[in-house]
């Protein structure tokens, strides 16, 4: 898994960084297959928005949360993207269940 940092409009100390990639390394538990993640802090006016972006086999899943504090931001940001990353889990699990069902019974009627 790759993790890219940005910070936007500001200087991130190193704490925050810190902060964030280990946040973010506890999607691992959820989902072994991820490539790459974006962690992307930015300021917009009172607001501090935390947006992480994660790539998976054939899909990206992208959360943005604002909030007054950082930490809070990416802590409610991974939140979201672990119910997100165990959603998609079981919908390729469902998915290639049915695939698997349509090819089996056909054989079955044929016998």
């Amino acid at each position: 898994m790759r993790i890219s940092f940005t910070a936007r409009h500001f200087k991130s100390s190193d704490r925050l960084k810190d902060f964030a990639i280990t946040e973010v390394q506890r999607l691992k538990k959820y989902y072994d297959d991820i490539l790459d993640v974006e962690i992307i802090l930015d300021y917009i006016k009172q607001e501090q928005v935390a947006e992480i972006v994660v790539k998976v086999f054939g899909q990206r899943l992208t959360v943005v949360e604002k909030s007054e504090d950082m930490y809070k931001s990416i802590t409610l940001a991974v939140d979201k993207l672990e119910r997100k990353l165990v959603k998609y889990k079981q919908k390729l699990r469902h998915f290639n269940k049915e695939r698997i069902a349509e090819n089996i019974e056909p054989e079955l009627e044929l016998d």
